[in-house]
């Protein structure tokens, strides 16, 4: 008998969804504890500009109204910003949303996209899911190897996905080396340059990628609001790319697609810059902290330029689940091909401690186990 679900494309049901961090209300009502801290999603433990939480409190009056579908606030925000047309901006739900447009407009089965190893999860996702073929390429130490990604290219390659900084790892692209990748890639190949963590950069590391698009209409740049902003309970991402790319990418979008709620706060974010400064600060210092903390315990670390730390750790599935028990969630990242590596978000100083703390126990434990 042949049912429903049997004539779903293969490629559709070989998918493994996406598995987020585990929320703080599940690890508590599970293990009857409570003060947990998560530090599992790459979320701003300071949480949102207060300029931004007061301009979504004043849209909740228009609740009833549908959001305008076209973003013209926050694209008039962006756009003077970034120095753009409007048109050459796209709206997400989520940066993951606008990744999936760049591949339902741009692959279909018989292409290909390239992504290193180690990199974003949701890269292969979204190409398998339009029956697209995915090019994993190794990576060179925990990082992109961009001379090996553009060896890959084939006659069917139509974009290739690169993460800078790169999730999980933290690893950053040289900017000289990634205009050079830019140059040499075909003009018909679209690359997704993916900087959902820019704003953490020191500024004289930050690639002076908007200005690329100049001279690269095949770039597409995506950036997100879940992050340095501290909204991503909201799900706002963007792209910025030519006008002719950006119109095929909004005719796959779904009306409507980023809310009212998530536009106003948006926008108003981004006008409060001494509120990322603020958050920026903060990740710096907890980065020194951990870092310090992971050094004195003797673990080795990834040097990270994001607002995450990824470290070696024996063990580290039995390590993770036994921080869950002390009310501590990092994130593990064996599904990334790195099961002896675990990440840790940078949180408030007060939860860097009480992760150090947790970890140190359970370090301590272990050398007497096996001493």
């Amino acid at each position: 008998m042949t049912l429903p679900c049997d004539l779903a494309p293969a490629y559709i049901r070989g998918i493994t969804p996406y598995q987020p961090g585990k929320p703080l209300s599940e690890l508590e009502r599970e293990l009857g504890i409570h003060n947990a801290i998560k530090l599992a999603s790459n979320e701003n433990p300071q949480g949102a500009s207060p300029v931004a939480v007061r301009a979504m409190q004043a849209a909740l009056a228009d609740i009833s109204r549908y959001p305008d579908g076209n973003g013209f606030a926050l694209k008039k925000a962006l756009s003077e910003r970034f120095a753009l047309d409007p048109r050459q901006l796209v709206l997400g739900n989520g940066s993951n949303d606008v990744l999936e447009f760049v591949a339902r407009a741009f692959l279909k089965q018989g292409s290909n996209a390239i992504y290193s190893r180690h990199a974003f999860a949701v890269y292969a996702l979204v190409v398998q899911s339009v029956g697209a073929a995915g090019i994993e390429v190794a990576a060179n130490n925990y990082a992109h190897d961009l001379d090996a990604m553009l060896a890959a290219i084939t006659d069917n390659t139509r974009i290739v996905f690169i993460a800078n900084p790169n999730n999980p790892t933290g690893t950053l692209l040289d900017a000289g080396a990634l205009r050079k990748f830019l140059e040499a890639v075909p003009e018909e190949v679209l690359v997704v340059l993916d900087e959902a963590y820019y704003e953490y950069l020191p500024h004289e590391l930050r690639a002076e990628s908007i200005a690329w698009l100049r001279d690269f209409p095949n770039l597409i740049i995506t950036r997100t609001f879940s992050k340095a902003y501290g909204l991503a309970g909201l799900r706002v991402g963007y792209a910025l790319t030519s006008a002719s790319i950006a119109d095929l990418m909004n005719r796959v979008r779904q009306p409507f697609n980023v809310n009212s709620i998530a536009l106003a706060g948006a926008a108003a974010a981004l006008s409060d810059v001494d509120h990322v400064a603020r958050v920026v600060e903060n990740n710096f210092l907890g980065m020194a902290q951990i870092m310090r903390g992971l050094s004195n315990l003797g673990l080795t670390t990834i040097p990270s330029y994001a607002n995450f730390i990824s470290f070696r750790v024996d063990r580290a599935s039995e390590i993770y689940n036994e921080l869950l028990k002390k009310g501590v969630i990092i994130r593990p990242i064996a599904s990334y091909g790195m099961p002896e590596y675990l990440r840790v978000t940078i949180g408030l100083k007060s939860e860097n401690d009480q992760f150090l703390h947790a970890l140190a126990e359970l370090l301590q434990v272990e050398a007497q186990r096996t001493s």
